[in-house]
C-alpha cells in the first residue's frame, strides 16, 4: 500500500523548493509529519521529481529536429534547447519555455518537444547559462539559485525573442510559457517586451501593479486552487490587468496543488487538470501565434 502523503507533507515540499528550508531540514520535517524516517524516506521520491518515468517525448522522436543552440544574451551567450517539427510545412509560430527553479532539467525538455509535436517552433532556455548551464542534479540547480542574480533573469529571457524572429522556420511571433519561477519570469516578460504576443504563467508570481499597463501581449493564467502563497497575488494582478486594458483569461483549479503540471512529481501532478490547462495552453498559443 502506497504512504499517504498529506496537504502538510506537500506544504513543507514547497516550502523545500521555494522558501527557506534545505534538503536536511525538510527531511526532519517530513520525518516529523511521516512518523519515521522509514515512511518519510518512502514519501519523499512521491514528492520529488522522475524524469525518467514521466517523459512523453522521446529525444530522439523521428518528428522532431532537435538541437543544443545557444543566442545573444545582453552579456553573453545563453543555452537553449531547439525543438521543432522535423519536416515543417511553411513558417512556424515559436514558443520560449521557461523553467522552474531547478533549470533546463529533462522535464522541461520533455516539456519543449511536446510543443514542437504540437507545430511549434519551441525553445527551452537556460537561466543558469551565466553559472554555466543547469547541473546535472536539482539539488545542485537549487543552490546556484540561491546565489543567482535574478536581475538579468528577465533580460536573458526576453533576448531569446529577438533570436526566434531570426530563424528561417519561424513566421516572427513569439509567444511564452513558463512554470512556478518560468511562470512568474513570463508575466515579467510581458511586461518588459512588446515583442511578446503571447504569454502563458502557470502558478506564477504576479508583476508590479504599476508595471502591468506595460503589457500588450495576449496573457493566459492558470492556478492551482491549493496555492495559497502563489495565489494571494490574483485578485490584485486581475484588478490591474483589467483597468489596464489587458486581454488575459484565468483559471484556478480547485482542489490541486502548486506544480499540478508537472507530471515528474507523483505526489503534486494532477491527472484532470493537468491535461485540461494543456488544451487550453495550445489552443491559445496556436490561436495568438498563427
Amino acid at each position: 500500500m502506497s504512504p499517504k502523503i498529506t496537504q502538510e507533507m506537500i506544504r513543507a515540499y514547497d516550502e523545500y523548493t521555494h522558501l527557506t528550508l534545505d534538503r536536511r531540514r525538510f527531511m526532519e520535517k517530513l520525518t516529523k509529519l511521516a512518523g519515521s524516517g522509514a515512511a518519510a524516506a518512502a514519501i519523499a521520491p512521491m514528492l520529488m521529481s522522475n524524469y525518467a518515468g514521466a517523459q512523453i517525448v522521446a529525444p530522439d522522436d523521428p518528428h522532431l529536429k532537435i538541437e543544443e543552440v545557444s543566442y545573444p544574451g545582453p552579456d553573453g551567450d545563453v543555452k537553449g534547447y531547439l525543438a521543432m517539427p522535423a519536416e515543417p510545412t511553411g513558417k512556424l509560430p515559436a514558443v520560449i519555455v521557461v523553467h522552474e527553479n531547478r533549470g533546463l532539467n529533462p522535464h522541461i525538455k520533455d516539456v519543449t518537444r511536446r510543443l514542437a509535436l504540437e507545430g511549434f517552433v519551441a525553445l527551452g532556455i537556460d537561466l543558469l547559462s551565466r553559472q554555466g548551464g543547469t547541473p546535472a542534479t536539482d539539488e545542485q540547480a537549487a543552490e546556484m539559485f540561491q546565489s543567482i542574480d535574478r536581475t538579468v533573469l528577465v533580460p536573458d529571457a526576453v533576448a531569446a525573442i529577438a533570436y526566434l524572429q531570426g530563424l528561417p522556420s519561424t513566421n516572427g511571433k513569439v509567444g511564452a510559457i513558463g512554470f512556478c519561477f518560468g511562470g512568474g519570469l513570463v508575466n515579467q516578460m510581458a511586461v518588459a517586451s512588446p515583442d511578446l504576443v503571447a504569454g502563458v504563467a502557470y502558478y506564477g508570481g504576479q508583476p508590479n501593479d504599476e508595471d502591468v499597463p506595460k503589457i500588450t501581449a495576449k496573457l493566459l493564467l492558470h492556478y492551482a486552487g491549493l496555492d495559497e502563497r502563489v495565489n494571494a497575488g490574483i485578485a490584485a494582478y486581475e484588478a490591474a490587468l483589467k483597468a489596464a486594458g489587458v486581454d488575459y483569461t484565468i483559471y484556478v483549479y480547485e482542489g490541486v496543488n502548486h506544480a499540478f503540471n508537472n507530471d515528474t512529481s507523483e505526489a503534486r501532478y494532477d491527472k484532470d487538470a493537468a491535461p485540461l490547462a494543456w488544451s487550453r495552453t495550445v489552443d491559445f498559443l496556436k490561436e495568438g501565434l498563427n
